[in-house]
Parts: structure tokens; sequence; C-alpha cells
């Protein structure tokens, strides 16, 4: 599903990622580790295709993605791959149903409300749909980025420090609702974190 050969990401004469193999099988979940400033972000951002490698060859579902630019490269990614960002950039002037919506918009995908209530149920998040972005808690913005993420079925499901600065019980939620979505989605899930307490939920684990 996803595979890095020989990749390198270079800053200037700073290296901050080196990879000579790593793959993914589809469905796997794997955790990657690593103190801040060790690559994690840089990690997902080049298997998103949202960063370019220095060096090096990135597949994901057989796709290279050194082959894909502009328009087609921004498709394949609102097809194939979703994204919770650390920040989790939901729009603040759309609503919760909306914000869900613009993911198959995006994609240049047809719009699917059905799926889209679906997921806000699942998530115990049907009540908000109306609401902005505002005036949602910490936890329930999290869950509606998952939902976005998880809209168009992606087949990577990418997570930048999701547990970051929640409590216990909050840091299991999010995990539970990553790991289910993306069994659900048949996904393969890839969860960058510094948080040792997910460590006990992923078999497969990347340190940086």
């Amino acid at each position: 599903m996803l595979s890095l050969t020989g990749v390198r990401q270079s800053y200037g004469a700073r290296e901050v990622l080196a990879l000579e193999h790593f793959e993914a099988a589809a469905g796997e979940h794997w955790l990657v580790l690593g103190d801040s400033g060790s690559g994690k972000t840089t990690f997902l951002n080049l298997a998103a295709g949202l960063l370019r490698p220095s060096e090096g060859e990135i597949k994901v579902a057989g796709e290279s993605l050194g082959a894909l630019e502009g328009a087609a490269l921004d498709r394949w990614r609102g097809r194939t791959v979703g994204i919770v960002p650390q920040k989790l950039h939901l729009v603040s002037s759309l609503s919760v149903l909306h914000n869900l919506l613009l993911a198959p918009y995006l994609a240049g995908l047809p719009a699917d409300r059905v799926r889209a209530l679906s997921l806000l149920e699942q998530l115990g998040l049907e009540e908000h749909s109306g609401k902005k972005p505002n005036q949602l808690s910490h936890g329930q913005a999290q869950r509606v980025a998952i939902a976005r993420a998880v809209m168009n079925r992606p087949k990577l499901l990418l997570a930048d420090e999701p547990t970051a600065n929640l409590d216990d019980s909050n840091c299991v939620q999010a995990l539970d609702l990553l790991q289910s979505q993306a069994k659900e989605c048949s996904a393969t899930l890839i969860v960058a974190t510094h948080d040792q307490r997910a460590k006990q939920r992923f078999e497969k684990r990347l340190e940086l």
C-alpha cells in the first residue's frame, strides 16, 4: 500500500529524514514514534504527496507519487489519502456538515450527504451538524476532523499527533476512533506521535 525506498529529505544542508526502506501493507496500522524534530511530520507529508523527497521513490497503492503533479496530484490525494493534521484546519465559516462535504468537493467527487450524516452519527456528532467549528469542544472538533479525513473512504489514513494535549480518557477515544474508522474503510493507518501512551495500541512501529 505504502512504500518508501531510498528516501531522504533535506532542508539546505540539514537532513531531516532518511529511510532506506519502509513498507506498510493494505489495512495495517502503524505507529511512527519519535521526539520533536525527528521527522514524523515530514514522513506524513511525504506519504501524502504534500512534499517531494530530495531523493528516493514513494508509492501509494501502486502509484508513484513522483509521476503526479499539480491538479492530478491534488485529485489523487483527495481520493486516496485522508489526513488528520495536528492543527485541525476546519473551515471556520462552514458548518460541521459542510466541512465534511468539502472533502468530496475538493476531490472532484459527488457530494454524499448521506455518508456525511452517517459519519456524524457514528461519531456522536449528529446534534452538532449545523454548528460552526468554534462552537465545538476540542474533542468534538477532533472527531469532525477524523470524519472529514475518512469521508472519501481513503486507502491511506494519516494522523499527526492526534493525542497531543489530550488526557488519558480522550487519548483512548481518539485512537479508538482512528482505528475503527480505518478498519471500516479497510485503510492503512499511520499515526505519528511522540506520545508513549499510544505504544500499546500498535503492534507495528517505526521509530525515527
